[in-house]
């Protein structure tokens, strides 16, 4: 059976020492954040994961969840998971304590969100897709949906759901023919189609508060190809009143569940709307006449998806973790061959696969981008923090999390997928076989690449949307900080083989980003074709950067005698494999980008 454990040691590493959690409490929610009350959070948070969720991941796959008759079953042991992981609050950690949640930093719930989907990823969806409906629901909705049906959602008690795409309609929005007819009331009549809505439907809440786009017909009934009419909309499986109480059942129905590559053990439905009561969210257009979609209430749902993407690149890291764990275990208990340099087990038939360089580049291709896209993401939190304060530097801070979230959401899944496969490779023969449990990893992990905006959407957007905004704020706001932090430290040998590597890489993102702005705005199609290749370097400019750091605070703890030699030590073997494999791709991806579109546009 697989296993894993809560990478306590690291969480304890990035948020006390590398983040500076003392200095953090005029920060919004961190007034209150001692080191003493992380480590109580983080270390039950482990626990649980360890020992409720972990355990019935396996047997979760095998079973899968059932359509039957029209209904939802989770698998054997969800029920009770879930309803022990509200009770200990793991689901509300960040919510507003106005609306039952405990008030936490985003950062936190991030740390347990990784834990659990390292355990089970399945199950974390169905809690971790609530919390980013609620976010919504408590930017957007009504003072009665906050005051009545957001603390259920918190609580647990009900749960959420993104219905975005269509049988016919992912990315483009435009092509959407979910309708949404305006009533007396004030109220909406919605008929469509959605497709691969993950916890669509399910028996571990009474209620499931679907937050819905659709299109609002003209005077005419006719709904247009545009994105003028698009809206945003809270649709209940049971209807609510004004006061929370439950009602009759919606006009929401399942028609079905998908079967899927992995994640089997979360149901994701087919739903169909079939003239179900909708609540428009956001404020009504005043004229008549003027566009029908309201900034407020489609800012909420991108707001909700935005949540969602960094909790994918979460699930990107915490696969890879789970796969690295394994695969590490696995290493040490295989024998097969002998070490190149000699027998390291003479009076054994063979010695352990960990001796093999091959196989020592697998894992540390795995444990180097775990420790430090978890710092990333983690860094990222804390400016998503900053931007909400009154500190001086909020704006950049809110330039930079905003930059990153398309670099996370991609480029932190593409290498979770990687890691998870190597970890397979690790087990040889033995990892392609259900027994073992890796290759579930692998099958989990490929989603990650592929919903909430597939990764070559988050190319675009990063590179169509995010660099030129505001005159190339963001990026310049990352080339400075990033390069103010490497001259600090230019003079410090013993940093020099992490901090020259990382300047060259800088060098090369800065020049390909000037490349973009020449030729992208000339030929889009060159923008394009760039998109991946860039977003991937970015990536990797941005862990290697924080390896440095991370480097920087190992070696200052080595040269201070701390007793936790290995720990350390190992951050700085990790560190190194990301300067010495991982940097030196920079120069060959300017390369492909620099080689334009014409080639791959001439392809029939």
């Amino acid at each position: 059976m697989p296993i894993y454990r809560a990478p306590l040691d690291d969480f304890r590493f990035v948020i006390n020492e590398l983040l500076e959690l003392e200095t953090l409490h005029d920060l919004p929610h961190f007034g209150e954040l001692s080191a003493d009350l992380v480590e109580d959070i983080l270390t039950n948070a482990g626990k649980f994961c360890e020992e409720v969720l972990q355990p019935i991941n396996q047997s979760g796959d095998e079973e899968g969840a059932h359509f039957e008759n029209g209904v939802v079953r989770t698998p054997k042991g969800f029920k009770e998971a879930y309803r022990a992981y509200c009770e200990a609050g793991w689901g509300s950690l960040a919510s507003s304590e106005k609306f039952g949640g405990a008030g936490m930093p985003a950062l936190i719930a991030l740390a347990v969100a990784e834990m659990a989907n390292s355990a089970n990823q399945s199950f974390a969806m169905y809690p971790g897709l609530t919390s980013a409906a609620a976010g919504a629901l408590a930017a957007t909705g009504a003072d009665w949906m906050k005051e009545n049906v957001l603390p259920k959602m918190i609580s647990g008690e009900w749960a959420g759901t993104m219905c975005l795409t269509e049988p016919h309609c992912g990315t483009d929005l435009r092509l959407m023919k979910t309708r949404a007819v305006e009533q007396p009331d004030g109220t909406y009549r919605m008929s469509g189609t959605k497709i691969f809505i993950s916890g669509g439907d399910q028996d571990l809440t009474d209620n499931i508060i679907h937050m819905v786009i659709a299109k609002i017909p003209d005077e005419n009934g006719q709904i247009h190809d545009d994105l003028s009419t698009v809206n945003f909309f809270m649709v209940p499986k049971f209807l609510v009143d004004e006061t929370g109480k439950m009602g009759a059942r919606n006009g929401v129905s399942t028609g079905g569940i998908e079967k899927k590559m992995g994640i089997k053990a979360q149901a994701t439905c087919v739903l169909n709307f079939d003239d179900a009561v909708a609540w428009r969210l956001g404020p009504k257009p005043d004229k008549e006449g003027e566009a029908r979609s309201a900034s407020a209430g489609m800012a909420g749902m991108f707001g909700m998806m935005n949540t969602a993407r960094i909790g994918v690149g979460i699930q990107g890291v915490s696969i890879a973790e789970v796969a690295y764990q394994n695969a590490l275990a696995y290493a040490h208990e295989r024998r097969v061959g002998r070490a190149l340099t000699g027998a390291a087990d003479p009076d054994k038939p063979a010695d352990l696969e960990i001796v093999h360089p091959d196989v020592r580049r697998m894992l540390l291709h795995a444990r180097s981008f775990v420790e430090g896209a978890r710092a990333v993401i983690m860094w990222t939190a804390l400016n998503m923090a900053i931007a909400d304060s009154s500190r001086p530097e909020k704006n950049t801070a809110g330039l930079l999390a905003d930059l990153m979230t398309p670099v996370i959401k991609a480029f932190f899944t593409d290498m979770g997928f990687e890691a998870a496969n190597m970890a397979m490779q690790v087990y040889g023969g033995h990892g392609y076989i259900r027994d073992n449990g890796v290759e579930q990893f692998v099958r989990d992990g490929r989603i990650n690449q592929t919903y909430e905006g597939a990764n070559g959407v988050q190319a675009m957007d990063l590179v169509g949307r995010k660099l030129g905004r505001k005159g190339g704020a963001a990026p310049m706001a990352l080339f400075q900080t990033i390069s103010g932090w490497l001259s600090e430290n230019a003079g410090d040998e013993k940093l020099s083989r992490y901090v020259k590597p990382v300047e060259r890489g800088l060098g090369v993102l800065q020049q390909a980003t000037m490349w973009l702005a020449q030729h992208g705005m000339a030929n889009p199609n060159d923008a394009g074709a760039a998109a991946t290749d860039y977003l991937r370097l970015m990536g990797i400019v941005t862990v290697g950067w924080m390896w440095a750091r991370m480097a920087k605070l190992a070696q200052a703890k080595l040269d201070a005698g701390d007793s936790n030699k290995p720990f350390n030590n190992g951050k700085l073997v990790s560190a190194r494999y990301w300067m010495e494999r991982m940097i030196p791709e920079c120069p060959m991806l300017f390369e492909r980008i620099q080689a334009g579109s014409e080639n791959i546009m001439a392809f029939e």
